[in-house]
């Protein structure tokens, strides 16, 4: 317990996350996050809608009305709140284009027992990125599985998959969606 209480105390101080009186974990913005996902984009929409969501824009939509969005980035615990790990949420940002193609996963927070060598090593998130929302997400074929984090790997995978075809369902044309 001591390391969650260390590991939680990194996290909230770099401001990504608080804890509130039920001692629940609160994802906050996730602005020095988004140009990971969207390295190109020239700005991002604040964190609301139905579902809560960040739209990245290739240009500024300050400057140039009418600009599009270039993709969707969003927490799958904010679109998946019932999907719990072994020992909880694990807390992932993940990024979209309008295609339906990851951009990219990074996985913020998570206090499961064997997430040092399953969720957050960078190859688990690594291989999100590229994968069309169509894909099947199932640990074992085209999601690597790890032995001894099974529930965590498994959790994992269905909070992005689930999310990722939420965001999709309510943003995307289903004919533009590889």
């Amino acid at each position: 317990m001591k390391h969650f209480a260390v590991a939680l105390a990194l996290v909230t101080s770099a401001g990504l996350m608080t804890v509130d009186a039920q001692k629940r974990i609160i994802t906050n913005d996730a602005g020095p996050l988004l140009k990971q996902l969207f390295p190109q984009a020239a700005a991002f929409s604040p964190h609301a809608g139905t579902p809560l969501h960040y739209k990245a824009y290739g240009v500024d939509p300050k400057t140039h009305s009418g600009a599009r969005p270039i993709g969707f980035v969003f927490w799958t615990t904010d679109l998946t709140p019932n999907e719990y790990a072994y020992h909880g949420h694990i807390h992932m940002l993940v990024g979209m284009d309008t295609t339906g193609v990851l951009t990219g996963v990074i996985v913020n927070f998570n206090s499961e027992p064997y997430g040092y060598f399953s969720v957050e090593p960078a190859q688990f998130a690594a291989q999100f990125k590229g994968k069309s929302i169509r894909a099947p997400f199932r640990v074992g074929d085209d999601v690597h599985a790890v032995s001894r984090a099974t529930i965590s790997i498994s959790s994992a995978t269905r909070a992005i998959r689930d999310s990722s075809r939420a965001i999709a369902r309510a943003f995307l044309d289903p004919a533009s969606v590889k």
